[in-house]
């Protein structure tokens, strides 16, 4: 009798477990929040900058396998064009599940634009799904850049 027991409830979960359970219902853009940039205080083309945030995409598209499509916008406030960076694929191809997670991207070393001593910058990034759904941007703390 108890084996009969642990049989009917294995099946009505293996029955509800439907491939529609699994797969995000409700395609759209990924967000993304600021968590933190180090340092705060950086030396023109000497220093690295850190960004870390949180993401989440409702399909899971997120990222490339091709290194050369670049989905990650960041823009230096002090520049008209921002750079961008690729972003590795986060979800198996074909699959789409939501997804979150945080991720830490390394920035290209800044310099100064001046001839002046100290300046300050922020960044404006944003992330592109496969699909071309753009998250919100976020926006980071003020850094000082320097010269050595």
């Amino acid at each position: 009798m108890r084996e009969y027991f642990y049989i009917v409830i294995l099946s009505f979960l293996i029955l509800g477990c439907t491939k529609e359970n699994l797969v995000s219902q409700e395609p759209g853009p990924p967000t993304i929040e600021f968590v933190d940039i180090q340092p705060r205080n950086v030396v023109e083309f000497k220093d690295s900058i850190s960004v870390t945030f949180r993401y989440s995409d409702p399909d899971g598209d997120l990222g490339s396998e091709n290194p050369d499509r670049k989905l990650v916008s960041v823009m230096d406030t002090r520049l008209d064009e921002p750079d961008y960076y690729h972003l590795p694929i986060l979800a198996p191809p074909g699959s789409k599940p939501a997804i979150k997670g945080q991720l830490t991207m390394k920035l290209k070393n800044t310099f100064l634009l001046g001839s002046g001593g100290d300046e300050v910058t922020s960044y404006v990034i944003k992330v592109t799904d496969r699909a071309g759904n753009e998250s919100n941007s976020i926006t980071t703390p003020p850094i000082t850049i320097s010269k050595e």
